[in-house]
Formats: C-alpha cells, sequence, structure tokens
C-alpha cells in the first residue's frame, strides 16, 4: 500500500507564507535595521546568513506555535532543516496546517 504525500508548494504559492514569515521574524526578534526585502528567502538564518543564534530559535518556534498553531518537536532532526531559512519554514508551516 502506497502513502500519497502533498504534493510540493510552488515558490509562488509560498511567497505571502514567506513575506508574512519575514515580517515576524523582524517583530519577534527585534531586528532593528532590517526590512523584509533584506531578508532572502532561501539564505540561512543561522550563522551565515541572518547570524541568528540558539535562543532566537526559541523564539522563533515559540512564535511559530502561537501565530500558525503548528507543533514543533525539537528533538526531532528535520527541525533543523525547517529552521534553515525562511524557504523552509514556510514549508513547514504550509504542511503542518494542511495536516491539521
Amino acid at each position: 500500500m502506497s502513502v500519497m504525500s502533498a504534493p510540493e508548494p510552488n515558490a509562488e504559492a509560498l511567497g505571502p507564507l514567506e513575506e508574512e514569515i519575514k515580517e515576524l521574524l523582524i517583530r519577534t526578534l527585534e531586528l532593528e535595521d532590517i526590512t523584509v526585502s533584506d531578508i532572502v528567502s532561501t539564505e540561512p538564518l543561522f550563522e551565515d546568513g541572518l547570524g541568528l543564534d540558539s535562543i532566537d530559535a526559541l523564539e522563533i518556534g515559540l512564535m511559530l506555535q502561537e501565530k500558525f498553531d503548528v507543533v514543533i518537536d525539537a528533538e526531532d532532526e528535520s527541525t533543523k532543516v525547517h529552521f534553515a531559512s525562511v524557504a523552509n519554514l514556510a514549508k513547514f508551516v504550509h504542511h503542518n496546517r494542511a495536516a491539521s
């Protein structure tokens, strides 16, 4: 028995969600002097990208749970992948909202 997975959303479909996540990141993390257009959806959020750290990751997780009612499992290996970029966060939120 095969299980069909949901089709991968295209970048255009996730655009508004990515923009919303960027706005939430700026507000939640109080990123002064950074605008939505400064954040490239596919670039890393941590280290070389925006330079966020583990405390920021916790704040992002709480923000996503509160705003989008998604469950984040800190022990799950894929969580690191979901938090790698805005694009990945948007895919994660999209899939988890659709699943609930």
